[in-house]
Parts: structure tokens; sequence; C-alpha cells
């Protein structure tokens, strides 16, 4: 562009021009103005010729240019430009004087001004001002520009320091060459440690052979991976899997420098999913187990799992079902509901679960209603299946069929036996009631009722806060169903009732009054009560079933008389110091009283003999762990009984019978019997040989540590005797 154009264009840019003019003359300053009306230019401008006032007028002001005389009484060209270097202000300076030599011009230019214009040679004025105008824009332009490179590059590594995950850039020998302090803390390093570490410092050689794999193919291809699954080891030594993403590094002209991605540690959601496919093992041997049908359905409506069940109710063989549509066995007048439900189900992950009852067709054609409770199976927060669990209840319709046309023949009988009905006020008075709701409260009348009882919550409810929670859900949820309470009578006693509670509202929403039907359940908590009992009488009895046993295998073996429940005694000790469950601790002492129950196998001169064993005589022995297996593994204890006391001469180091099981094989249960069992025998007396005492037991154990004993066991045992002074009993 010609420099006529250029200033054309910033006249038309710039009809208003603010300028700084710095000069003591009037008369050149009027020239100035003058030459810049000509040009087009609107100046508003300030004069001054001192440092002083220089300096107040680019403080209080904005200027586009500034016109300085070269010399002046009080001031200077070069002193203007000095002074407006010191503010650090960039505003283009011309020099404009009436007698200056090139030498003297030249000066001014090194010392920062942008041009120089004679006083006799006005007509460059103008174009010099579009010229610096258009400069100083340019200038600042780019410093907007390198102020937004410097702003983005702050802003990427700001969001690359607060990212949770690791980014990291390496060059193509797998050598770090940038990465975020998240990917220090994922590694267990510093920074300064990180910096130029080769992927073989950080991974095994299997996971260094995986990486370079992964970093092969994304070089060959140009393909970025996802999701690359494979373990580091830290600083610390621990491991844990990462998931990563790889993608080339390429320079300006796009030749591969290296790689870089993200990182996630993923160590956690690794023992979720093992932790996950434990469960789902546990869950499929209970499904297998179960009485009831258990069917698993995915998205696509297709059976995925069907347990042994199915064949007893619904006639169909193992997997012949399975990827199936599950609809096509539902009755037609149930597919409606079910569709509503499953379809709910599968668009929300916090579903309930939900209880209907449906008919299903049997494999010979016929219809039976079961009883369907659904629940989501969700993996990685994602609906997987619906687990659906099947009762068949047809048997129980037709008896409540029967039961119903029985209530519809004799119901003048039995009018007054039916449930409380009642209409209330969200005040808390009762609007209506029928005569068995009088009746369940000991009032006359429904009208006594309605009339003296004025505040529901307080004279009722035994609990006041129960109604506030029970409209609070049907505010909610629209109704509550089955809500246990306790009421009041009208004698001062008290009554458990479940409430079936629903709101009543008008077209526009607004409630009317609440409707529900209460039902007095005082007897069946009483049954519920007694049902407890009578189980907690059968655990006592399993237990004394447990010592009579006991007391037979010492019938036979009276040298070992009181042997098993001073084993069971240690044992429950011992797992108690280990902090164990109040069930396993159960458990082995069960397991432990009856230890011994094989040896009624074993003829009782062997058991009696008063010299040391032959070796056939001592396999004979050692067959009494599976012998009590035998007579034990059918019956339905509450712990695995059989199975502890199978194990309980079993060993850590494998040299234990009858199948010589090593460490975790051997159930926890077993090794803690199998401690006890040899203190107390050590310490006893035998047939062939007197008792040793506890010290020589200890010193067994103690010798044999994490060799044949559990240390753990064998650690909980020591500090019995030793710090807690434990005595067998006598």
């Amino acid at each position: 562009m010609t420099v006529a154009g250029n200033m054309e264009s910033t006249i038309n840019n710039h009809k208003s021009l603010r300028i700084l003019i710095v000069e003591d003359s009037e008369d050149d300053l009027l020239l100035m103005i003058r030459e810049l009306k000509k040009g087009g230019f609107n100046p508003v401008y300030e004069r001054v010729d001192t440092a002083a006032a220089m300096k107040k007028a680019l403080k209080e002001n904005q200027w586009d240019i500034i016109l300085c005389d070269y010399k002046m009484p009080q001031f200077s060209g070069p002193s203007a430009i000095a002074l407006l270097k010191e503010i650090n202000i960039d505003i283009p300076i011309i020099i404009i004087s009436g007698k200056i030599g090139e030498d003297t011009a030249a000066e001014c230019m090194l010392l920062g001004a942008q041009d120089y214009i004679m006083k006799n040679n006005m007509s460059r004025l103008c174009p010099a001002i579009a010229r610096e105008l258009d400069e100083a824009d340019s200038r600042s332009k780019q410093k907007e520009m390198e102020q937004a490179l410097l702003h983005s590059q702050e802003k990427y590594q700001n969001i690359l320091e607060n990212i949770e995950d690791g980014y990291y850039e390496v060059d193509l020998a797998g050598n770090f060459i940038f990465f975020n302090s998240s990917l220090c803390r994922v590694m267990g390093y510093s920074n300064e440690e990180m910096t130029g570490m080769n992927n073989r410092q950080y991974t095994d050689k299997e996971g260094a052979k995986k990486l370079f794999q992964a970093f092969n193919q994304v070089y060959n291809t140009g393909i970025p991976t996802k999701e690359f699954d494979w373990q580091i080891i830290r600083k610390d030594g621990t491991k844990r899997h990462i998931e990563a993403s790889v993608s080339l590094l390429k320079d300006s002209l796009g030749k591969p420098t290296g790689f870089r991605g993200i990182v996630r540690d993923i160590t956690e959601r690794k023992e979720i999913e093992k932790k996950l496919r434990e469960e789902e093992q546990r869950f499929r041997a209970l499904a297998e187990q179960s009485s009831d049908i258990i069917v698993l359905i995915n998205k696509d409506l297709a059976i995925t799992y069907e347990n042994p069940a199915l064949k007893k109710f619904l006639g169909y063989e193992s997997g012949e079902i399975i990827g199936r549509n599950a609809f096509e066995h539902i009755h037609p007048d149930d597919l409606k509901l079910v569709m509503d439900i499953f379809n709910e189900r599968f668009n929300d992950i916090n579903a309930p679960s939900s209880q209907i009852e449906i008919r299903i067709r049997h494999k010979d054609g016929s219809w039976h209603i079961f009883e369907a409770v659904g629940s989501n199976l969700i993996r990685d927060n994602i609906v997987e299946a619906a687990v659906v669990n099947l009762r068949d209840i047809t048997d129980r319709k037709k008896a409540e069929e029967a039961l119903r046309k029985s209530e519809a023949k004799y119901r003048h009988l039995v009018e007054d036996a039916h449930e409380g009905i009642f209409q209330s006020t969200a005040e808390g008075r009762h609007i209506t009631v029928n005569q068995a709701f009088a009746n369940i409260l000991g009032y006359d009348s429904p009208e006594e009722v309605v009339k003296s009882i004025t505040d529901i919550a307080h004279q009722i409810y035994v609990n006041p806060e129960d109604r506030i929670k029970i409209l609070q859900t049907i505010d909610k949820e629209g109704s509550v169903k089955g809500y246990e309470t306790e009421f009041y009578r009208k004698d001062g006693g008290k009554i458990c009732v479940s409430i079936n509670m629903h709101a009543v509202r008008d077209d526009q929403g607004n409630l009317l009054y609440y409707q529900g039907i209460d039902q007095d359940i005082t007897d069946r908590k009483k049954m519920e009560k007694e049902r407890q009992e009578n189980i907690e009488r059968l655990r006592r009895s399993l237990g004394a079933t447990i010592n009579a046993m006991a007391v037979t295998v010492e019938t036979r073996d009276p040298y070992t008389a009181g042997h098993q429940k001073r084993v069971a005694d240690l044992a429950r000790a011992i797992a108690s110091e280990m902090k164990l469950t109040n069930e396993q601790i159960d458990g082995i002492r069960m397991a432990s009283m009856i230890h011994d129950i094989g040896k009624i196998s074993i003829p009782s001169e062997i058991l009696a003999k008063p010299t040391k064993l032959t070796e056939l005589e001592f396999n004979l022995i050692k067959t009494h762990s599976q012998s009590g297996y035998n007579i034990l593994k059918d019956i339905d204890f509450l712990w695995p009984v059989a199975q502890i006391i199978l194990q309980h001469h079993e060993r850590i180091n494998g040299s234990g019978y009858p199948n010589g099981l090593k460490e975790d094989q051997i159930l926890l249960e077993s090794q803690i019997v199998a401690v006890a069992d040899v203190v107390e025998a050590i310490s006893s007396h035998r047939p062939y040989r007197p008792a040793f005492g506890v010290n020589i037991a200890l010193n067994e154990i103690t010798r044999n540590r994490g060799i044949l004993y559990n240390p753990k066991v064998v650690d909980a045992c020591l500090r019995l005797f030793n710090d807690k002074n434990y005595m067998f009993s006598i």
C-alpha cells in the first residue's frame, strides 16, 4: 500500500486525533494544527514545554501521538524521548525542528523517535502520523497476541497441573520430556527424578514389552490408542494398574518426535472388578441352590442366565430358553405391565426393587402364577441386566381365590373382622372411619372416634414423628404401604398396626383428604417374636447335639476325655484374640467340639493302646478326619463344620493329611483348630506317654511357626498363654 493510501486509511479510521505537542512556540503550534486539519485530522491536543508538564499530561490523559520540538529553552527532544522511556509508555514520538542536521536526526532515531520532520517541510507531517499510527496499531495487536499466547500457555499449563489424570510426553526412545504433577503422584517420583526417565525404569520386562508394542503400533499407523492397560512399578516398589492413551507427537513439519497421552490410575477399579467377579461367583453359587427361579434378562430382553429351579417349575431343560425373548412366555394380559417395569428399570439406575404377580407359560402350555421381584444388576454405573426372582404362587392364589369366595359367602358373619378404613385431614382429624377401625382402637362406634380424636399424631401415634414421616412419603411418592408403627388404644394400651395410606386430590392436584387402611398386626408381631425365640432355641439345641456327639467320641476314647472341649475352648480364645467375627468364632467352637468324631470308625483298642502305634495303626488313625467329614458333610450346619474337621490335620507346608493342602488352601478355622489341638495334645496325658506340659507344647508351635502352623494363629496362641495367663480347664 502507498503512503497516500496508508494516510487515507488512517485518516478515515482516526478522524479524532489526540496529540500531545511539546513546543514552546505558539506560532509553530498553530502551523502544526493547520497542517493536521488540512490533512483531514480533527486534532484534540495539549501543548507543554517542560518535563514536568509533559509528565503530568501523560499521567492524566491518553495520547495517540507526540509531536516534539527538538530544542526549547527548558526542554529538548532527546529529553522528551528519555522521559517517555522512563515512564514506559508506548506512544509514537515525532521530532519537529527548524534546524537539524542528519547526525542529530539519526541520534534522535537511535534514541527512540519514530521520525523527524523539518518545519519547512510540514507536508510530510500527516503521512508520517498516518504511518506511525498504523505501526503503533500493529505493535498493539502484536502485544495483544503475545499476551493471548502467554495466557493460553499459562491456562494450558494450569489445566494440566490441576487435572487428576497424569499427562506425559516422551521422545521416540520412551524418555520423559514433559509431564504434569499428577503423573508424579501416580508414579511416586519427584519432578526431578522423572525428567528423562525411560519406561524400562518404572515397569517390568513384560510391561516394557507391552508398552513398546503400543508405541510401535501408534508410530506405524498414526492411529491413537485409547485405554491401553498395563502395570507400573512405583518408586516405593508397589505396583499399580494404569490406563493410558497414546498418540503421536509431531514437529511443525509433521515429523513424529515422540508420544503423548493421558494416564489414569485404575488400581481401585481393578480391585472393584475383582470383587465383582467374586460376588458374581457367590451369587451364582447361591442362585444354583435357590428354590425360586432366578433369571437374568439383558436390555434386549434376552434370557442370559437361568438356575436349575426353572426346570422344576416350568419344565424347560437347562439352556433351552437361554437367548430367547423372556416376554414370549408372559401372559398377553400381563405383558404391558411387565414391559413398563422393564423400561423404567433399564432407564433408571436407581430404580427400586419391584414386585408384581404375573402369569408365565409352562412348557406343557399351562399358565402358572408367579410372584416376580426384579432388581438391577449394575456394572460401571450402567444397568447391565435385570435380576428376576420368580416364586410359583399358583397354589397360594388358588387358595386365596377359594378364600375370597368363602368370604363373599359369609361376609355378613365376618364384617367386623375387616381392617380399619379411614379418611383424615392434613390437620390431623378423622373425617370418617368404619366400625372395624373403632374396634381396633377400642372405641364403641365410628362417631366416637371422629368426635374424640382431634389430634391424630399425638392421640393415636405412640411416636408422633411417624405420622409426619408418612405424610412426607405420601407427598413425595403418592402413597405408603405396609408402614408399621404403634397406636394407643382408648384404654391406653398399645397395639402394632400396618398402615396403607394415600392422598386424594382434586383435578388441580390440591389435597382433599387422606384415605387408608389400618391393620392390627399385634398378634403377627408376637408370632414373629416367638419365631425368633424358636430359632434361638434351635441354635441352643444344635449346641446340645454337638456336645452329645463330643461325649460319644470321648466314650470310645476315655484317655482323651475332655480333649475336644479343651481344644474348643482354646480355639475359641485364639479366634477371639484374632478379632474374628462372632459367626466364625461360633463355627470354630462347634467344629472343635467334635473335631475327632471320625474316631468313631477306629477300633477302640487302637485308640486306647498304651504302646507306640504301628505304621498301619497310625495310618488308620489318620483316616479319622476324612471319616468325620463323611459323617457330617450332609448335615446343614450354619458353618463349614465338615470342612473344618476334614482339614484340621493339614499343615501349611503341605505335610499334613488327608489331602496335603497348603497355606490358603486350608480354611483359617481349620488352622486355628490345628494349633489348639497340638497344644492341648502335647500338654495332656496320652495312653502311650505322660503329659509333656504347656511349655513343651508352646515350644513346638513356636519352632514350627510359619512351617507347619499359621504364624498369626501361633502368635495369638502365645499371647494368650504368655500375656493373658490362659489355662486349660480341668
